[in-house]
């Protein structure tokens, strides 16, 4: 029997648990990520104590995986795998599916719903509109200038937000949370300030009816997500069949690894989530920081060198030495010194897991999904690490390292081609660094690093990193390396660089940058 002859994964198929009855959270953004972390850490809290926590997703504009979950019944299949285990399970606890596209008025209805008492959201760094400059609302992005209008159904994250929340306060009023589950530091306080500075730019009777009411009655606690969760394929599509002899349009792979730490400042109850794992605490951002830098931020460096080695995999990149040992480097000599490990985290422990997971050869997540929107990622993991070592005399080369090979990824110097794993990278940040790299070329041998600063000029890493032309040169060397002789050699003049000139170096730059000369 062929897996497309199998019956269709649905309730009268399996006897998994009954979903629940009533939705308790609307979920912006039904990919992958919140399918195999938020619900599967639901559903497991629900089996151990029952209540209205079901879940109504909200997919952005695809329809893929909202109607194949309707037509499923609202189940789809977690496959969780590792080197010799492979285990699949049905989380069960979506009420409902919805495509904010094409139900713009149902979504605002669910946010607004008395019931509703979690808003929660991944839609990744990118979705939440906001100035790589001010770390505010984007108010020149013409999406957000329309939703601000409100001539028709708003397209933006913080949009429908606001938009739905202006709709709950007229009707009820009742408290809810807001939660963003996406990889932003400070990611409540993130999501507050957006919301406040969408509903102060509302005409003057519609911002004095709601922003009273969000000062008291709606909360952003602060969270951080951890799992690693690539793409779906045929893959595991087949292994659900082979499994549970049912057919699944939308499984979701995942490693087996899961983490997730909250605030626990919920405005109208929760489920209870520490009965599935989740940790609360009053400070979530060294956790925070922990996760974006030593895992995100070198997962970034892995990939990148990956794609310019031509790996399709972070498995097959990790097991190449010299990215492995690039890896250990950022991780331990620059992203390490910039952040305080929580008392709870055992650190050898903690990195000992991190290479096990990208060498998870059974997951294969892609280098070129990892790669993708490194503009809006990198932001919120180099610059920060990047200074504090500047600041102290030192070079940060592998930081370095880590901006040269994003932009031979994504904005490659004329004439060289990067391979297809970069050039499947998706960045919203593409065709402008490719205008401002077409008009300084990158790669070249001359002795300045004009295309590297003007594209750090452009905000690409805010901007503090302006003050210190030395990294730009160092980037501009690295790009001339990878170009001339590829990515491992360009990761051996990383490793080898001489730290006495560095700090000459860094020196004179902090010099120019004081001086103005």
């Amino acid at each position: 029997m062929t897996p497309t002859s199998l019956p269709r994964l649905g309730r009268t198929t399996l006897a998994h648990r009954r979903p629940p009855a009533e939705t308790g959270i609307v979920h912006l953004g039904l990919g992958n990520f919140h399918r195999a972390h938020q619900a599967v850490h639901t559903a497991a809290a629900l089996a151990h104590t029952d209540g209205p926590w079901g879940i109504l997703g909200v997919a952005g504009r695809s329809t893929t995986v909202a109607r194949a979950l309707r037509e499923q019944e609202m189940r789809y299949a977690v496959v969780e795998i590792s080197p010799g285990r492979t285990e699949v399970t049905v989380p069960a606890v979506h009420t409902g599916a919805l495509v904010a596209a094409e139900q713009p008025d149902d979504v605002l209805d669910a946010l607004a719903a008395p019931g509703t008492a979690v808003i929660t959201m991944t839609v990744t760094e990118h979705g939440y509109t906001f100035s790589p400059r001010t770390h505010g609302l984007d108010f020149d992005a013409p999406v957000v200038r329309a939703d601000l209008r409100g001539d028709a159904p708003p397209r933006t994250t913080i949009g429908q937000i606001v938009r739905g929340l202006q709709r709950r306060r007229r009707a009820h009023a009742a408290p809810v949370t807001v939660l963003s589950c996406d990889n932003l530091v400070g990611n409540g306080d993130r999501t507050k300030r957006l919301v406040q500075e969408f509903t102060e730019a509302l005409p003057a009777a519609e911002r004095d009816d709601l922003m009273p009411w969000l000062e008291n009655s709606v909360t952003f606690p602060s969270s951080m997500v951890d799992r690693i969760v690539p793409a779906t394929t045929d893959v595991y599509r087949d292994a659900v069949a082979t499994r549970l002899g049912v057919r699944d349009a939308v499984p979701v792979p995942a490693e087996p690894f899961s983490m997730w730490v909250m605030e626990d400042r919920f405005a109208a109850g929760r489920p209870g989530w520490e009965h599935a794992g989740a940790l609360f605490t009053d400070d979530v951002e060294p956790y925070e920081l922990l996760k974006l830098r030593l895992l995100n931020g070198t997962h970034s460096l892995i990939a990148y060198l990956g794609a310019l080695d031509g790996r399709e995999t972070i498995p097959d990149a990790i097991a190449r030495p010299f990215i492995a040992d690039a890896a250990r480097s950022v991780l331990h000599d620059e992203y390490l010194p910039s952040l305080t490990v929580p008392a709870d985290v055992d650190l050898d422990d903690y990195v000992g897991q991190l290479f096990d997971r990208w060498g998870n050869t059974a997951l294969g997540h892609r280098t070129r999904q990892v790669g993708s929107d490194g503009s809006v990622k990198l932001r919120q993991r180099v610059p920060d690490p990047a200074l504090l070592h500047l600041r102290a005399g030192r070079m940060p080369h592998h930081l370095a390292l880590t901006v040269a090979a994003y932009l031979c990824c994504v904005a490659p110097p004329p004439g060289f081609s990067p391979g297809p794993q970069a050039a499947a990278m998706v960045d919203p940040a593409r065709e402008r660094l490719a205008g401002i790299t077409g008009r300084a070329p990158l790669g070249s041998r001359a002795a300045d690093a004009s295309g590297v600063e003007a594209v750090l000029a452009s905000g690409l890493l805010g901007d503090g990193l302006t003050e210190y032309p030395a990294f730009a040169a160092r980037i501009a060397e690295l790009i001339g390396v990878i170009v001339r002789h590829g990515p491992a050699a360009a990761a051996a003049d990383a490793f080898g660089a001489d730290a006495t000139a560095d700090a000459r170096a860094v020196g004179a730059a902090e010099g120019v940058a004081r001086t103005g000369h």
